[in-house]
C-alpha cells in the first residue's frame, strides 16, 4: 500500500516561508519533498523504502551566505557537482536540477543551513536548521575531543556522503559520553582521518597540516576552499598521513564543515593520554579569513 504524504503548504515560493506551524518546543519547521513544500516536523516514506531500510540517499549539507545560492562562499556549484558525481557512481536517477533549486530558494530565506538530500529514484528532500547557538563562543574558545578507535565508528563508503551516517554517529555519541563535543576518527593504523562531522587541520613548523585524501575519508567542500584559500595565501597546506606522532607536534588544531567553518580544538582525549592546543593560535586567523563576507 503506497504511504500518504502530508498535504502541501499552498502558498506562493515568496509567502510559503513565512507561516509555519510552531511546535511544542518552539522551533518553526517546513521542508521541501519531491517539488513539494511542507510544514510540520515529518516526512512520510513506505516501509519498504530503500533510504529507510538502508540509509540508501546521499546528501549534502550547505551554507547560506548573503541569502543567495550565487553568492560564491555558499558554494552552490560545488555541491551540486558533489551530488552529481555520487549520483553517477551509484547509478542512481537524477533529480531535476530546477526543482532541486526552487526547493532550497524556498528555504534559505528562514534557514542559513540547508541539507540537500538525493534518493536512488530521483526524488529531493530539502531541510534546514539554524546554526548552533553556541557557534560564536565555540570558534573563539575551541571544544575538546575524543579519539574514537575501533571498527564499529568507520564510516561506511567513507568517500562519499551517504545517509548511512552510523559508524560517525555512534562516534559521536560516545565522545559526548566522555565529556568532548566532537570525535576523531581513525583507521585501522591508527591514522588520524577527519571528525565526525568534518576535516582536521593542524598547525606546525609555520603551516597548516591537513590529512590526506585516502579511501578512508570524506573530501568535504569547506576542506577544498580552505585549500585553496591558503595556495592563494601562498600558504599551502600540507596534506600528509596523520599519525598520532605527527598529532602531537601541533600547536594548534581546529576541524571545519560547511555549518561551523572552523573551529579550535583545545583537547583531544586519547586512549591513555590528553593532548592540548592553543585555541588562541594567532595561525587560526588565516584559515578564518576564508569565510570573510565582502
Amino acid at each position: 500500500m503506497p504511504s500518504v504524504s502530508p498535504e502541501p503548504h499552498e502558498l506562493s515560493i515568496e509567502d510559503c516561508c513565512s507561516q509555519f506551524r510552531i511546535l511544542g518546543d518552539g522551533i518553526e519547521m517546513s521542508y521541501w519533498f519531491s517539488g513539494q513544500l511542507y510544514r510540520g516536523p515529518d516526512v512520510s516514506l513506505a516501509v519498504n523504502d530503500p533510504a529507510f531500510l538502508y540509509g540508501a540517499t546521499v546528501f549534502t549539507t550547505l551554507r547560506i551566505y548573503g541569502g543567495s545560492l550565487e553568492h560564491p562562499l555558499t558554494q552552490w556549484s560545488a555541491h551540486q557537482a558533489r551530488l552529481v558525481q555520487v549520483l553517477g557512481h551509484f547509478g542512481w536517477l537524477t533529480p531535476d536540477w530546477p526543482t532541486v533549486r526552487q526547493g532550497a530558494e524556498a528555504l534559505l530565506k528562514d534557514y542559513p543551513l540547508l541539507r540537500i538530500t538525493c534518493f536512488p529514484d530521483g526524488r529531493e528532500l530539502i531541510t534546514g536548521r539554524s546554526l548552533a547557538p553556541d557557534l560564536a563562543q565555540i570558534q573563539i574558545q575551541g571544544i575538546g575531543a575524543w579519539v574514537a578507535a575501533g571498527d564499529r565508528y568507520r564510516r561506511s563508503h567513507p568517500g562519499y556522503k551517504t545517509g548511512n551516517y552510523l559508524g560517525a554517529w555512534l562516534a559521536l555519541q560516545a565522545a559526548q559520553r566522555q565529556g568532548t563535543q566532537e570525535a576523531i576518527l581513525v583507521d585501522a593504523q591508527g591514522h588520524w582521518l577527519e571528525t565526525s562531522t568534518g576535516n582536521l587541520w593542524g598547525w606546525a613548523q609555520g603551516q597548516w597540516h591537513t590529512p590526506s585524501l585516502g579511501g578512508d575519508m570524506l573530501p568535504g567542500i569547506t576542506r577544498q576552499h580552505l585549500v585553496a584559500h591558503l595556495h592563494q595565501r601562498c600558504e599551502p597546506a600540507k596534506e600528509i598521513l596523520w599519525t598520532p606522532e605527527v598529532a602531537q607536534a601541533f600547536e594548534a588544531l581546529a576541524y571545519s564543515n560547511s555549518g561551523v567553518q572552523v573551529v579550535p580544538i583545545h583537547t583531544v582525549v586519547c586512549d591513555r593520554s590528553k593532548l592540548e592546543f592553543n585555541p588562541q593560535h594567532p595561525a587560526l586567523e588565516a584559515l578564518r579569513t576564508a569565510f570573510a563576507v565582502n
